[in-house]
C-alpha cells in the first residue's frame, strides 16, 4: 500500500468522481473544477482543481460569482499536491481565509483493530433516528465548541433519503452520549470516510476515538470498502498513526464569506 498510489486513487474516486451527498445538492464538473452546491445547510466547495498558473485566478473568481450568486459562503478544499503551488496564496488574496491544515491519512480496513475495548460502563449505539441525531450534534457542541445545528440537518437527511451511504454511532454512558462519529460510504469506490469523531472534555483519553475509528472500519471492510480515510487533526494523527494509518497529504479549507 503505497501513499503515492492511495493518494492517487482518492483523488480519482473521491475528488473527480465525487457525488451529491443530499437532497437538492448537485455536483458539476466546470472550468477545471469539481464543485459541490445545495442547501445553506449542506457542504458547499469546491473539492478538486486541476489548474495552472494561467488560469487559477481567473476560475477562482469564477467560483466565487458562482456562491454569491446563490447567497451561499463556500469552501474551497485545497490540497498539499494542488497545482498551482502558490494556490493557496493565490485564494487569500481573492478573500478566502484559510482554516486550520488537516492530514488525510489512509488504511486498509481490513488491517485495522477489529474490537478496541470500551471503558466500563460505555456502550455503542447506532443513530437511526432524530434522538440519536440530537445526541451527535450535542457531543460534537460540546466537544468542538461549534454551533453544529448544520451538521445534523445533513445527518437527518441522508438517514432520511440514502440510509445505505451514511452510518452514525454514539457512545452512551449511563445514557449520556459522551463521543460520536460517522461513515460516509462511497458506493462504487474504495474508499469510506470516517468524519465528526469527537469525544466531550472528561471522557478523552480513555479509547474511546480509537474504539470507534474500529466500529466504523470494520463497517467499512464489511461493506466491501477497502480502505477508510480520514482528515485528521493534530490530536488525531498520533493516533491513527499508531493504528496503522499512512499520510497521503495535507488537506486546509479555505472559506469564503459572500
Amino acid at each position: 500500500m503505497e501513499p503515492q498510489h492511495l493518494r492517487d486513487l482518492y483523488d480519482l474516486q473521491l475528488r473527480r468522481g465525487a457525488r451529491s451527498d443530499g437532497p437538492g445538492c448537485r455536483v458539476e464538473h466546470v472550468d477545471g473544477v469539481v464543485r459541490h452546491t445545495g442547501p445553506a445547510h449542506a457542504w458547499n466547495g469546491v473539492l478538486w482543481s486541476g489548474l495552472d498558473a494561467g488560469s487559477a485566478d481567473r476560475v477562482i473568481a469564477a467560483q466565487i460569482d458562482h456562491y454569491r450568486t446563490a447567497g451561499l459562503p463556500f469552501e474551497w478544499k485545497l490540497y498539499g499536491h494542488d497545482t498551482p503551488a502558490d494556490l493557496g496564496e493565490r485564494l487569500r488574496a481573492a478573500g478566502f481565509t484559510p482554516e486550520e491544515p488537516e492530514t488525510l491519512m489512509a488504511a486498509e480496513a481490513a488491517a485495522l483493530p477489529r474490537e478496541v475495548p470500551l471503558p466500563e460502563g460505555v456502550e455503542l449505539r447506532a443513530v437511526t433516528d432524530e434522538a440519536g441525531v440530537r445526541q451527535v450534534v450535542e457531543v460534537h457542541e460540546r466537544a468542538f465548541g461549534t454551533d453544529s445545528s448544520a451538521l445534523g440537518r445533513r445527518l437527518l437527511d441522508r438517514l432520511a433519503t440514502d440510509p445505505d451511504a451514511v452510518t452514525a454511532v454514539v457512545a452512551l454512558a449511563a445514557g449520556e452520549p459522551v463521543s460520536a462519529a460517522r461513515l460516509e460510504l462511497y458506493p462504487g469506490t474504495d474508499f469510506a470516510g470516517l468524519w465528526g469523531g469527537g469525544t466531550v472534555e472528561g471522557w478523552r483519553g480513555r479509547g474511546l476515538y480509537r474504539a470507534l475509528v474500529s466500529h466504523r472500519a470494520r463497517i467499512a471492510a464489511d461493506r466491501g470498502h477497502r480502505y477508510v480515510q480520514v482528515d485528521a487533526a493534530d490530536t488525531s494523527r498520533p493516533v491513527l498513526r499508531r493504528l496503522g494509518f499512512l499520510t497521503l497529504t495535507t488537506t486546509t479549507p479555505y472559506a469564503y464569506e459572500v
